[in-house]
This record gives structure tokens, sequence and C-alpha cells, in this order.
């Protein structure tokens, strides 16, 4: 019975004793795995070492790291020890990193590489909680963690007895984690999550998951976050084997070289994938050309469960063979599965991936609910477009008068780490988690989003304007790489776009348009008449009050290294309105005086 976070060793011990690639990770070009055996043996010894260095149930430790094999051990190691794992981002601020330390008062940190422990090296002598930091890759003058292993070995016979006795004591309500959200303003806060919260996730979600023990996924979503976390014990549940990309650079040749049968994404990734699968096909040859954009109307009109009957059937069947065969190459041949979350979908995409025979599961979550609180099945008739899924098993949802989605059950946090005041604020005294999301019940059990509360925002003419919608819709183009709507008390919506430049780069090689630098294109009038019509197909659909009047360009690439991005690749709100404060004065200033 999986009840806390480390029984899943005992299930790999149990369900997959020969399993020689549970884990596996590229190193100098090739592909190292590691075996049951291994895991179970490298998650004692750890446990073993820290027990010998004095770390007792309740104390934290960080890790700041890639995805590898090794993060694992470690996590492992901590939850049957009952020391709290407190992941990081590997690509957050030293002044980030400097207010978690000093708020969760780590004893010892695991950095993956040389240029994370530099990073945080400045901070060390100001946080004395901190014993030792180790490292995965071998750095001088730092512990290797192997070094770990070494004294498990030694000290083994020692810590069994007390091993097995912690083990025993520490109880599905304990706390196994504390995330600290990106947050889009202010400090993080540290979630805290119990082995309940993530099992009963895990279990729930894992019966929705058709792959078994003889297949393989790729991760390359942060595994410090809840959502690639949660999926990764829920692959190991089953027996599954995880391949973890080397860079989100590499994931297209990694696909290609593992074939793997499904893997966790975020919105933004499709939607890359597509505007790069749409970019070769229209540079193709007139008549290969005319095939490809046939299939693609083709699938943008895909309906669930033949609804389109036979004669589409049998027009997609030959666009499965002639084109879309073509994109499961491109993921590896083998794709059975596919699971979106951390952000919208766009449903024109949805379709157009199950045409192609790739099923996305959308799903919906926040850190605080562990994170799925509902999902889309792999097949009819649990599954529709343009929701997020049925509510998971043992999940409850309400929807309140103004709204807003409440959420209770087993995946519900315990609370925020050293905040019962903002606790209190978000789960109210029946157990309700009001997740800040607007939403509605479609045919009483498909959930859909609408809107984040916090971010539907009032026109000074008392319009409410539902951002998120617009932006998404405007994200369709392969102009527009990301946008921000504005005007927040304003008399009415604008947009800040920053242009995909690379799709640019071939729009004015097509058109005979110098591209000097992002800086200079965007004062390129013509560009900026071209890139205006894009927005005006978004003005279509709107409501005359709601309709977007004037947009700027901006030459920045929005990422969550240069700060405008969450890491789930979400916008920060409040960064980007700081940032181009002169830019959305200059509009209504301007503007305000027509």
């Amino acid at each position: 019975m999986v009840t806390r976070i480390f029984d899943l060793l005992d299930v790999y011990r149990e369900n997959y004793p020969d399993k020689t690639d549970a884990f596996a990770k590229k190193e100098d070009g090739k592909w190292i795995t590691y075996s049951t055996e291994q895991y179970l043996e490298y998650a004692d010894l750890i446990s073993y070492a820290l027990l010998e260095s004095g770390l007792k149930k309740g104390d934290r430790v960080i890790t700041i790291s890639n995805n590898r094999p090794e993060w694992n051990f470690v996590d492992m190691a901590l939850a049957q020890i009952g020391v709290i794992h407190v992941p990081l981002y590997p690509t957050i601020s030293a002044k980030s990193y400097d207010f978690i330390i000093r708020h969760c008062e780590p004893s010892l940190i695991f950095v993956s590489s040389d240029e994370l422990y530099y990073k945080i090296e400045p901070l060390l002598n100001d946080h004395p909680s901190i014993k030792e930091v180790y490292t995965f890759d071998k750095i001088k003058a730092v512990a290797h963690w192997i070094r770990l292993l070494d004294i498990g070995k030694e000290l083994g016979n020692k810590h069994q007895v007390t091993l097995e006795s912690i083990k025993n004591d520490i109880e599905p309500q304990d706390v196994v984690t504390i995330i600290y959200t990106s947050g889009t303003t202010g400090n993080p806060k540290g979630v805290m999550l119990s082995h309940k919260n993530f099992t009963s996730n895990v279990l729930a979600s894992a019966a929705r998951l058709i792959l078994n023990s003889s297949h393989k996924c790729l991760s390359f979503l942060p595994i410090n976050h809840v959502y690639e976390r949660m999926v990764n014990y829920q692959y190991q549940y089953k027996g599954i084997s995880i391949y973890y990309a080397e860079s989100m650079e590499t994931i297209g040749d990694n696909l290609r070289e593992i074939k793997p049968h499904g893997f966790a994404t975020v919105p933004r990734l499709l939607e890359k994938v597509y505007d790069k699968i749409m970019a070769k096909g229209k540079s193709l040859p007139a008549i290969k050309k005319s095939l490809f954009l046939w299939a693609v109307n083709l699938g943008q009109k895909y309906e669930l469960n033949r609804a389109n009957g036979w004669w589409y059937e049998f027009k997609l069947k030959i666009a499965r063979k002639l084109i879309f065969s073509k994109w499961q190459e491109a993921l590896g041949g083998n794709i059975m599965f596919m699971c979106s979350g951390g952000a919208a979908l766009q449903v024109r995409l949805e379709r157009l991936f199950w045409a192609a025979g790739i099923p996305v599961q959308e799903g919906y979550g926040l850190t605080e609910t562990s994170p799925i609180i509902a999902a889309n099945q792999n097949s009819y008739p649990d599954v529709k477009f343009g929701t997020v899924g049925p509510v998971l098993d043992g999940v409850e949802v309400k929807i309140a008068d103004d709204g807003e989605i409440l959420a209770r059950g087993p995946n519900i946090m315990l609370g925020y780490y050293k905040n019962p005041e903002l606790t209190n604020e978000v789960i109210d005294k029946d157990g309700w988690f009001h997740t800040g999301d607007i939403g509605c019940m479609v045919e009483d059990r498909f959930l859909k989003i609408t809107d984040r509360k916090k971010e539907i925002f009032k026109t000074s003419g008392g319009i409410y304007i539902a951002p998120q919608v617009i932006e998404n819709k405007l994200k369709e183009s392969p102009f527009i790489d990301q946008a921000i709507v504005i005007g927040e008390f304003r008399r009415f919506p604008s947009v800040l776009i920053s242009p995909d430049f690379e799709f640019l780069k071939e729009y004015c090689k097509r058109k005979k348009l110098d591209f000097i630098s992002p800086g200079e294109i965007i004062k390129n009038e013509r560009i900026q008449i071209r890139i205006w019509k894009e927005v005006e197909k978004t003005n279509v659909n709107l409501d005359r009050p709601k309709k977007i009047k004037t947009s700027r360009l901006v030459s920045n690439v929005w990422t969550p290294e240069s700060g405008e991005l969450s890491p789930t690749l979400k916008l920060k709100r409040k960064v980007l309105k700081d940032k181009y404060d002169n830019l959305i004065r200059d509009i209504y200033a301007y503007e305000e005086e027509l």
C-alpha cells in the first residue's frame, strides 16, 4: 500500500526487481542507466550517511539541480528518514536563493554543477544552518555525492535498524517537502506538502495513465516543480523507465534517440513544436505544401468519437499516413501519451495533435493541490476539448458565486511554511482551497478554466477584461511569441507584443526586408502593420469595449532566465508592467488625448 512517498521503493522491490533502466541520463554522449537494484541501494546508503551526519526528522535539505537520476536517490533518502526536501529551480536569482535559505534554514544543500555552486557560494557564510554542500557533478574542493554512498557502506550496519524504525514512525500526514512557488510578485511562498498529498494524487492519476512497465518516458520539465515531480512518481509507481533530457535545447534530439512512449509538457513547448512544423511545411514545394496545409486544415476540424462521419475519417486516415506520420517520427515515433499543464492549451492545437494520432491530455492544478485537480483521459468519453477534463477521483470541486474554482480533498496542501495567516486566506474553515482561477463545469463533469481571478481587470468604463483568453488567442499567430494585455482602470485595453523573431527572420527573407536586429525590425512600419493584422484577427471575436485598441512591439525575448516568465512559462505581470512602465505611459498619454 503506497501511503508515503518512499513506499514507491517497495513497489519497485516487489513489482519491478529486475528493471535495468529505472532511470537514465546522458553523459559524455552516452546514455547511462540505473537499475532497480541500484536505486534501492543508493537510497538506503544515502539515508545511512545522512543519519550519521546528525540529520533528524523535520530538518530541511535543499537541492538545486537539473533533472537527473541522482535527484531521485537523494529525494527518497530524505523521505525515508523524515527530512524535508526543499527542491529549488536552477534558474532563480541569488537574491531568491538567499531568501529561501534564510526562510527554511537547511542543514545541507545539493547542487548539480559548478555553475550553481559558485552562484550560492557567496551566500554560505551568511547562513550558519548549512553544515555541508554536496554536488552531483565532480567539483574541486566540494564534496561529491558518491562520498555519501561510501559512508553509507561503511556504517550501514550501524543505522539499518534505526532507518527501519524511523520509516515505521513516519505518518502519511507528515511533511515530505516544501516547494517554493516562483510567484509573480513578492517573495516566494513555501508550500508544505505531505506524503498523503502526493501519494493520493499519484494513485488517482496513475489510474488514467495507459502506459506500463514496458514503456519509457522522457523527462525535461524541471523536476523540482510539483507537476514534473508528481509525474515522475507516477512513472515510478507504474514501473515506467525515466530518461532525463540533457537540456531543453536537446529535447528534439533526445526524443529521436530514445523513442519514448510519452512525456509531460507545457503548452508553450507544444506551440513551439507546432510553429516549427508549420514553418517547415510552408517551405515545401508547391504540391507538397498544398498537401501539408490540407492535412492541417483537416486536423483542425477533428472531433472525438468519429463525430465527423466516415468520409472525414477516411480523409484523416490518408492525412495520417502521408503527413501526420512524420509528426510522430519527429517525436520519436512511439508517442502514446502527452500530458499538458501549467497554462491553458490552445484548443486548435489539442484538436490537431489528436488528429495526428498524438493524444494530448490537458490537466489542471496548482502547487498547493499536489498538483492535479482535474485531467482529461486518453480516450472518449473521458476527454473534452477546451476543458481540463473530469475532476480526479477523491477530489471535490465547486464553483463559488463569483466563479472561482474551489477544491477540497487529500491533495490539498498542509499550508504555507511559517505563514498561517496566508494559509487561512486560501483555505477556508470548511477545508476548501480557493484556487484564484475562474471556471465552470461543462456537461456536469468537465472542468473548464476561463481565467485567473487576480488577473481579470476592469477598464475605467467598468468593463471586465480577461487577459489570458485574449493573450492565448494572440499567441496562435506565428508572428507573436508572447503578449501581455494591459489597460486596468484605463479607457481601453492595449497589448505589448514580443514577436517571434526567428519567424520574423524567415518572413523578412521572403518579403526581401532587411533584418538587422530585433530592435530595428520592430521599428519597421511594414512589420508593425503586419503584426497589427494579427491583433485584428483576435479583435473580430471580441465585444467592442474589449477590443484591443493599440499595440506596441518590444525587442526583448521574454524568458524565465531574463525574469519576465515564471519557470513554468507564465507571464510575470508585475515584472512586465514595471519593465515597460515608460512604454505603457506613452501608450496612454498619447491615446487618452484621442
